[in-house]
């Protein structure tokens, strides 16, 4: 098994190796070095890996993904189609991480609320790439929002995420694809992964933010019964 630490001292190491955006005030305010990755949360065995976008501030004060207002939203639907129960404290949205792997794109939080640079990307892609397909044992992949979808663009041949996004059952429908990722050694890893993509649960979503508990549930009934 490759070592998860190990991991993330490389990417300290390339984050410290040339600037980027990082908000440093937040990690600051958390009693964090900026440059500490926050690179997953949850269970590396498990089947199911939520991907979103970056970590916001909740996120780095917790030192784990997908825990602010969104990420609540996601946990609490997790926690349903387990428990076939409603949480009733925070602690119960803690339950669900030994059934899941939560990660984003990038494992800093950017200034503000703005995305990283395709740049910022794929400098940290190949460590993201090892965390899926050397240390996480799982293949199914729920993204969240446009730009953890895309994310995956360059491990399909060109234009295919862009139409299977047009369709109009997105939301419902999956698709296969083989992720890669080098070792240390270079080396090179390939994992057969099913994508299976939901609108970003935001507030600011107007369109699918009321939708995203039901579609969550759909996802869920479909890979929990698997």
């Amino acid at each position: 098994m490759p070592n998860i630490t190990q991991l993330l001292s490389e990417i300290q190491q390339e984050a410290e190796s040339a600037s980027f955006p990082i908000d440093e005030p937040v990690y600051l305010a958390a009693g964090l070095n900026p440059t500490q990755p926050i690179l997953y949360g949850g269970n590396l065995n498990s089947q199911l890996c939520f991907f979103a976008r970056d970590l916001g501030k909740d996120e780095v004060h917790a030192s784990q993904p997908l825990i602010g207002a969104a990420g609540k939203l996601v946990r609490s639907g997790l926690y349903r189609a387990i428990t076939q129960q409603t949480p009733t404290k925070s602690t119960d949205l803690q339950v669900v991480l030994d059934h899941v792997l939560l990660t984003n794109t990038v494992p800093y939080k950017p200034i503000g609320n703005k995305a990283y640079s395709q740049a910022v990307k794929k400098r940290f892609r190949p460590f993201i790439e090892r965390l899926l397909v050397l240390h996480w044992q799982g293949n199914k992949i729920i993204t969240l929002g446009n730009e953890a979808f895309d994310w995956f663009t360059p491990y399909t041949e060109k234009g295919v995420l862009q139409e299977f996004f047009k369709r109009s059952d997105r939301y419902s429908a999956s698709i296969e694809i083989t992720i890669v990722a080098k070792d240390n050694t270079g080396n090179l890893h390939k994992k057969p992964v099913t994508l299976m993509p939901l609108p970003h649960p935001s507030p600011l979503n107007q369109k699918y933010y009321s939708q995203f508990p039901q579609l969550l549930q759909d996802r869920l009934a479909k890979v929990l019964s698997l």
